[in-house]
């Protein structure tokens, strides 16, 4: 006799805490086999094939989430992570910038536009997605890092210092970091 869905659910669940994740792929397979479009299920194999270094299959399986579920922030996010990971610039970029379309405050989709386009070379965009990042994470130092890192290579010293300047305010370490890279160094303003 097969399992209800809501026993599959929660064996999967149950394997996944005591890190078997095998069975919960398993698991996930059989409930994909049943409901090929279960957003729980695919969203959840996408994990575990993630985890397990099988991030082309992984991709797969969101980008099949996003055509389902087009209107989901949280899955675009998710997806354009994998592509980013992946060395796919232009197709993460299009999946962070549809996540902060439909999620404006969605600071990780801010942030992975941002390095993506550091990566594509687009720094003037890369500084406009990196403040914004900031602005709702302001005591995160991974946007701030990346913000002084871009207004340097941009060669504008003076932008990199005011962040790094800032950041000595609650990440110092992170400051010290920055100038010892950059060359630049902030001391207090006076």
């Amino acid at each position: 006799m097969a399992l209800p869905w809501l026993a599959l659910k929660w064996q999967a669940i149950a394997w996944l805490v005591l890190g078997r994740t095998e069975r919960a792929h398993a698991v996930f397979d059989e409930m994909l086999r049943r409901r090929p479009d279960d957003a729980y299920a695919l969203a959840s194999r996408a994990h575990v094939l993630s985890q397990a270094g099988q991030r082309d299959a992984a991709i797969d399986d969101l980008s099949r989430l996003v055509a389902l579920d087009p209107q989901n922030a949280h899955h675009a996010f998710n997806l354009g992570f994998l592509l980013e990971e992946a060395g796919r610039y232009d197709e993460a970029l299009a999946e962070f910038e549809r996540a902060t379309r439909l999620s404006d405050k969605l600071d990780r989709a801010w942030y992975g536009k941002g390095l993506v386009l550091i990566r594509l070379g687009r720094l003037d965009e890369a500084v406009a997605a990196l403040k914004r990042n900031t602005e709702l994470q302001p005591m995160s130092p991974y946007g701030w890092y990346q913000l002084a890192r871009v207004h340097a290579d941009r060669r504008d010293p003076d932008a990199a210092v005011q962040v790094i300047r800032h950041l000595k305010g609650f990440e110092p370490k992170v400051a010290a970091q920055l100038e010892r890279e950059t060359g630049l160094y902030a001391t207090e303003k006076g």
